[in-house]
């Protein structure tokens, strides 16, 4: 499929009710100034006055929300092309402008990365990590899948590291693929982790880790400073004397060791110490919810390191803390979903967890370019920023399933309308999902 047509150089959208993902309240009859690939300027409607000859763009009785974002997707594993575009396709059709890749076969992914931030193809913009993790993970069949050519743990973008590795030489080899962040994976112990996260900051890279790796505990995780963890279910492991030694071990976590009712203590200290250190929480809770309530008509499935209705409670309590929670998925839907996955992960935190529609928007843009370390750039409809936003008939605030009520996504200055939308097919994309 074709990109959409490149824009015009000025456009104005006109007399929206804006909800700009800083978490302030809507705004009504605002007007943005789009020049390029950046919003010029977002004022009342009607009182923009440098937008002499821009093409005009009636948005009144619409809402407008910042381009949404992923924080946790893998696109190349096994690397397959064809369902990597029909997914990425299928998130900007739904409103996603921006996704973080969380360990992939990093030659594929960086040559979609720019065929995306050119508008070849029709896809989010993608940053994505290097993964770093201990010997036992590269027996997985998943790294023989990404490191073709390469002897599994010496590739560039997914290395085996111990205490013989030149951390310095390992950080900028990952630098070398020009990613995002290093992906603490598994399988490394607390100092380790530690050594790692202080090397790629050294270097400017994000440091974005499972929020258990595996000897190394939740604590030390998060005492080694990381920008991101993953997977909230994780960090319930800390209630446990002890945890498995390796990740490999999939032994679920004893979940009466958690206080029976109200906040857990243990819980809440980690949480604490996350906000402190300005560490966002990738909760993915959408998955485990819907493995959880699959498992009711297929009890022969084995049950993941957390039950739904746990995974709801932690994710609460972060909330209610104040720890800052992105939206990742790290699932894909069938090839006949006709939508992103993050709309599950939306669901999940309005639904199950009980967010405002506000709040979670703010999770799905602003917290979730925070967590993909480009803050700057995009995450609201600010001036400045790139023009990233999803034109909607409804109002989400009154109903987050109008998230859905898509007219059209403006991503880099560029539209692509909803009713242009080809939908994924089997042949591109097989038909399982892929958890």
């Amino acid at each position: 499929m074709a990109a959409a047509a490149p824009p015009s150089d000025t456009t104005l959208y006109s007399d929206a009710t804006l909800i700009d993902g800083t978490g302030a309240p809507a705004r009504t009859h605002q007007d943005i100034l789009v020049r390029g690939q950046r919003i010029v300027e977002v004022a009342p409607h009607g009182t923009i006055h440098d937008a002499e000859g821009a093409r005009r763009v009636d948005v009144s009785g619409r809402y407008i929300i910042p381009g949404l974002i992923d924080s946790h997707v893998h696109l190349e594993t096994p690397p397959n092309n064809a369902r990597a575009r029909a997914i990425l396709r299928r998130d900007l059709y739904g409103g996603v402008t921006a996704v973080r890749d969380m360990a992939d076969d990093l030659r594929p992914v960086g040559e979609l990365t720019r065929e995306a931030l050119v508008g070849e193809i029709p896809a989010p913009d993608i940053y994505y990590a290097a993964l770093m993790a201990g010997d036992p993970f590269f027996k997985d069949p998943r790294v023989q899948s990404v490191s073709v050519g390469v002897t599994p743990g010496t590739a560039p973008w997914m290395q085996a590291i111990n205490d013989r590795t030149d951390l310095r030489t390992a950080v900028t080899l990952a630098r070398g693929t020009s990613a995002t962040g290093i992906k603490i994976y598994a399988d490394l112990p607390a100092h380790l982790v530690k050594a790692i996260t202080a090397e790629a900051h050294r270097q400017h890279l994000r440091v974005w880790t499972h929020s258990a790796v595996f000897p190394a505990r939740p604590a030390d995780v998060i005492a080694a400073g990381v920008d991101t963890v993953s997977h909230v279910c994780y960090l319930a492991y800390e209630v446990q004397k002890t945890i498995p030694a390796a990740y490999e071990d999939h032994t679920p976590i004893d979940e009466t060791l958690l206080a029976p009712h109200g906040d857990d203590p243990v819980m809440a200290r980690l949480y604490r110490e996350m906000i402190e250190r300005n560490i966002i929480l990738d909760a993915t809770g959408s998955l485990f919810v819907r493995y959880d309530a699959e498992r009711k008509t297929h009890p022969e499935r084995k049950p993941l390191r957390c039950t739904g209705p746990t995974v709801i409670r932690l994710t609460q309590q972060a909330w209610r803390a104040g720890v800052a929670i992105s939206t990742g998925t790290d699932h894909v839907m069938r090839y006949d979903h006709a939508w992103p996955e993050v709309d599950d992960e939306l669901f999940f935190l309005a639904r199950d967890v009980g967010m405002p529609p506000l709040a979670v928007i703010h999770s799905a843009t602003m917290v979730s370019a925070a967590a993909a370390g480009q803050s700057r750039d995009m995450g609201s409809v600010e001036a400045g920023k790139l023009a990233n936003f999803v034109v909607l008939t409804a109002d989400p605030l009154a109903d987050i399933g109008n998230i859905r009520a898509i007219e059209m996504t403006v991503k880099r200055g560029r539209a692509y309308l909803r009713a242009d939308y080809q939908p994924t097919t089997q042949a591109e994309m097989g038909d399982g999902d892929d958890d």
